[in-house]
């Protein structure tokens, strides 16, 4: 066992005071449940707090982590979940000793962070002028706070390479799914989503989850026309055959449209398309040609215009980086 753990990824997860329990959790249940074809964990999840000692959560109880500062001398990847302080954080400074341990980390290993975990890499300088994202609630004191980042409200997490962010809460999941998609390929992330019972790909950011008045209206909402879009990708589609469809007007159709998913049909379109594609690169060896046709963008030229806005990577690149690696 301490040979397997010795060959595995290590990643420190901090825990710090009023630390959120489920996002605590997140890292090592997913991460940690990554398996290689010999059921070898593929991760070593340590969390951690800065003195060894106790956490108080933001549940009013407290954790004893098995770890303390040495846990973050030499993992690979650093974790920083959400916690009651990181939303709060005064003119935009952190805990001296959280911004500390992030700036050493900082170009040493990758560094992610769950929901409003973002504050804190935001205040130790690490998302200066890159993009990221937060939980949708605080995005409005996010960008007071740290105007210099690029920040994205709509998504639910951010890949920037060695520095990486999330949304809120269960956001959390998906990023650390995308994760393993990256560095052991997506079948591997797949079936870490199955045994936890949760998407391996959720469609959508969230935007649909930002509270917003719904118009209650008679009659059906758009999420049939919705459905049969995502059966149809490949076709071109009109916004008066999305309304025709769902017998309402094109005005009447976009209202509800951007009432129930917070996008305009168009973007929602671009956005399914966009995930779509990314699925056949990571589980197909289609040429770019018909991988673009079955996305229905129309041409190799649009499918990269559109993958190059949405996650800076051209497709044969994405395709490199979340292929599973070849044997041997």
């Amino acid at each position: 066992m301490a040979d397997d753990r010795t060959r595995a990824h290590r990643v420190a997860v901090l825990a710090s005071p009023e630390v959120i329990a489920f996002e605590l959790a997140i890292p090592g249940r997913i991460l940690g449940g990554a398996l290689d074809d010999d059921g070898r964990a593929l991760y070593d999840v340590r969390v951690a707090s800065l003195d060894g000692g106790p956490v108080r959560t933001s549940d009013g109880w407290a954790v004893q982590p098995e770890h303390g500062p040495e846990a973050f001398t030499d993992a690979g990847t650093l974790v920083v979940p959400a916690s009651r302080g990181t939303a709060t954080i005064r003119d935009g400074e952190p805990d001296p000793a959280v911004a500390a341990l992030l700036r050493d980390a900082n170009g040493r290993a990758r560094v992610m962070s769950i929901c409003t975990g973002a504050f804190a890499l935001a205040a130790a300088g690490l998302l200066d002028g890159r993009p990221a994202t937060t939980h949708w609630l605080f995005t409005n004191r996010f960008r007071r706070l740290f105007p210099q980042v690029r920040l994205n409200p709509d998504v639910l997490f951010v890949d920037d390479g060695d520095v990486l962010t999330s949304a809120g809460n269960a956001a959390g999941i998906d990023l650390c799914l995308h994760l393993i998609r990256r560095d052991h390929g997506a079948e591997v992330a797949a079936s870490v989503a199955r045994r936890n019972v949760v998407a391996p790909w959720r469609e959508g950011g969230q935007s649909q989850f930002v509270e917003r008045p719904v118009p209650h209206e008679e009659g059906p909402g758009t999420a049939a026309a919705r459905a049969w879009a995502l059966q149809n990708l490949d076709r071109p589609l009109t916004l008066a055959e999305l309304a025709e469809g769902a017998s309402m007007s094109e005005r009447t159709f976009t209202r509800r449209f951007r009432a129930e998913t917070g996008l305009s049909p168009s973007r929602w379109l671009a956005a399914r398309r966009v995930e779509l594609a990314r699925r056949l690169l990571e589980t197909t060896d289609l040429p770019v040609d018909r991988l673009a046709a079955r996305a229905g963008f129309g041409s190799p030229a649009s499918m990269r215009m559109h993958l190059g806005a949405e996650i800076g990577m051209s497709p044969l690149a994405y395709r490199r980086a979340h292929r599973a690696p070849a044997d041997g």
